[in-house]
């Protein structure tokens, strides 16, 4: 190497973080976390996970039984869970949650992650379904981040996470305006980390395959009526296009979730990342 170039590589090492050589630092103490539409499956993995790490999270849901239920859980070090009953698709209900957050102190943390994924015929949908399903899905992960970006770039540390969808990428005609919502969020998180980056705030997506949760099994359950069969076989069937030969569970999901929220994940920004058992076929 000539000279110049030596001198480069010394400035860059200079620059770098000096905690580079410690070992990955998982642990959430301190932070203040808000996971959406967290009643079950992947955000309620995450809820309980975030809060083991450490976390204060604060997460939301429609079912008053099954927020009550969640808020009960006891995390295994200092975190702590509080829920609240609320309707992301419902403008109104959206702006009250945050508020309710917010009085209780800055976020530091935000996974987007309520959504839903009817299955219907694009020729029959109307207008007000498709906008129904982008105030859910997208809408929701707009407010909530708007509210929570001055939060994060007050302290110079922030994690948005968008939770989409392997449809994102590989759209079908039965979920093309979840698909759509879906994809909407990928690219809002992409242009969200160029600008906000240099903040300290660090936005990616993470896109799942199949997972075992309800949704998964409610879907199975309408292909099989529709086909004459159980939902055990539609299960098993669809397992078989995945190379680790099985769904993920929400737990999988969490805990690539988790990463993204740690200090461990200081260098990824703008990232998609698949969590589907290699089903993906995009390079």
């Amino acid at each position: 190497l000539d000279a110049s170039l030596c001198w480069r590589w010394k400035d860059m090492a200079a620059a770098m973080p000096d905690d580079r050589g410690e070992k990955m630092q998982l642990d959430l103490d301190g932070r203040r976390a808000v996971v959406t539409g967290a009643s079950l499956g992947i955000g309620a993995a995450t809820v309980r996970l975030l809060a083991d790490m450490g976390a204060e999270v604060e997460f939301c849901a429609r079912n008053r039984d099954a927020v009550e239920d969640l808020a009960a859980y006891q995390p295994s070090r200092d975190g702590s869970v509080n829920g609240h009953v609320a309707d992301m698709g419902d403008r109104q209900s959206v702006e009250q949650f945050l508020s309710q957050v917010s009085d209780r102190g800055p976020v530091s943390i935000l996974v987007n992650n309520v959504g839903a994924s009817p299955s219907r015929n694009f020729q029959y949908m109307s207008d007000e379904e498709w906008a129904e399903l982008h105030e859910l899905n997208l809408m929701s992960a707009v407010r909530c981040t708007r509210h929570f970006l001055p939060d994060m770039r007050d302290q110079k540390w922030g994690r948005v996470i968008m939770i989409a969808s392997g449809a994102a990428k590989y759209p079908g005609a039965a979920l093309v305006d979840y698909a759509a919502t879906k994809a909407a969020m990928v690219a809002t998180g992409k242009a969200l980390a160029g600008k906000y980056g240099r903040d300290g705030v660090l936005v990616n997506s993470v896109l799942p395959g199949l997972i075992h949760t309800a949704m998964w099994d409610r879907a199975a359950g309408e292909v099989a009526d529709a086909a004459g069969t159980s939902a055990e076989e539609i299960l098993a069937n669809n397992s078989k296009s995945v190379p680790v030969g099985r769904y993920g569970s929400a737990e999988e999901v969490a805990n690539v979730i988790a990463f993204l929220c740690s200090d461990a994940a200081s260098y990824v920004n703008g990232a998609a990342i698949d969590v589907d058992g290699g089903q993906g076929t995009h390079v």
